[in-house]
């Protein structure tokens, strides 16, 4: 690679690292604060009961860019660790990854509750919530323990498995997925992993064809109130972060030029396709998400891990992405809860209306996580493993 230099999305302690691969982190990062602008829009319109509203119709894919992460995920972990155990403990493992991960949970947590008291601490349907319960969905999101529907802690009342930072269910999972790493995954050989994603792989499309979860797409995990959101989530994390690890065991660098843009104008047309309505039971919208989580998504990976800076600015580029990437996933939700808020009050469903308060919120979001990972993330980490003893991604 033509430059060497450890971000604070580095993978390893010691190896050198895809600076592209950081950037799509980060670009994908971006997708997802947009999506969730859209799904401001549908979310206010079906809880003031717009006619036809409750439906992204703008960006309606932009869910899928966490197969995308769970994708990466698995590839770097591979490349990072496989080669590593005969050095490294489980435990070492573990204390690595909660190092580098949790302390942005915790971060979460404390923005998620301030702007659900600023939001005047009730549920979406405008009953008060119990402080008690506040102060026991805190605890719990800082602990990542999971809540139910209708328990007290369940606070904004619309079933999220963390109701002050709602997107943290797709770590819930990634802890899942590097729990499951250590514990055996790692340890099958490539013949044995291949046939493993290959079975995940024919479920997941099953799941996903023949819309078993009803929402006629794989927009699942979210929730622990019932069995498909639980096994979807696990689905849904499983198997494109099995197929990033093959990818990684398997990987040869195939070069082509200027692939960081081409992926990114890729994954922003692929989030960007319009939802496709069932046919003769036949969830056509599946079969859609499949081809891009089993075809265009591993073959953006392989290219991305393949491509190389060949500059000061775009090595920058990237490595900014890489550092707010984590940050920005973690932080920006609680914002747009408070958007959410203003929206729905207001009566504003179009980007046309808000774009200038939408330019705002993400500057904020962008803001918040760099300030998250300069002020908090990164000290936190270094102090963690210094107390731990263990080697720390600057």
């Amino acid at each position: 690679m033509s430059n060497n230099r450890f971000s604070s999305a580095s993978y390893a302690d010691s190896k050198p690292h895809y600076h592209i691969l950081d950037g799509l982190r980060g670009a994908a990062a971006l997708m997802v604060v947009w999506y969730h602008v859209f799904e401001g829009y549908a979310f206010a319109e079906g809880t003031n009961g717009v006619e036809g509203g409750g439906l992204i119709n703008v960006f309606n894919h932009g869910y899928m860019a966490v197969d995308f992460f769970f994708m990466l995920s698995g590839f770097v972990i591979s490349y990072a660790y496989d080669d590593r155990w005969n050095k490294m403990s489980m435990g070492d493992f573990f204390k690595r990854r909660l190092v580098r991960l949790h302390p942005m949970i915790v971060m979460g947590a404390i923005i998620g509750l301030t702007t659900f008291l600023l939001g005047g601490g009730v549920k979406w349907d405008g009953s008060v919530t119990p402080m008690s319960g506040v102060a026991l969905a805190f605890f719990l999101t800082c602990c990542f323990i999971p809540a139910w529907p209708g328990a007290m802690h369940e606070v904004r009342g619309n079933g999220e498995m963390f109701p002050l930072n709602g997107p943290s269910w797709s770590l819930f999972f990634e802890y899942i997925g590097n729990i499951c790493y250590a514990l055996f995954i790692r340890r099958l050989s490539t013949k044995v992993l291949a046939i493993w994603t290959a079975i995940l792989g024919v479920i997941y499309a099953w799941f996903a064809i023949f819309n078993v979860s009803g929402y006629e797409s794989i927009g699942v995990g979210w929730t622990v109130g019932d069995s498909v959101n639980i096994f979807g989530g696990f689905l849904r994390m499983m198997f494109p972060f099995s197929l990033g690890m093959l990818l990684a065991r398997n990987f040869k660098p195939v070069r082509v030029r200027g692939i960081f843009w081409l992926a990114i104008i890729l994954l922003f047309a692929l989030f960007s396709v319009p939802f496709f309505p069932s046919v003769d039971g036949i969830c056509v919208n599946g079969i859609f998400e499949m081809c891009c989580i089993m075809l265009i998504f591993p073959t953006i990976v392989w290219l991305g891990a393949s491509g190389v800076t060949s500059d000061k600015t775009s090595t920058g580029v990237c490595k900014f992405l890489g550092d707010i990437s984590y940050p920005l996933y973690i932080v920006h939700y609680p914002v747009m809860y408070l958007f959410y808020a203003w929206l729905i009050k207001n009566q504003l469903y179009t980007l046309g209306e808000t774009w200038q308060v939408v330019a705002c919120v993400y500057a904020t979001n962008v803001l918040l996580a760099y300030a998250a990972l300069k002020l908090y993330d990164e000290p936190v980490r270094r102090w963690l493993a210094a107390k731990l003893r263990i080697g720390v991604k600057k």
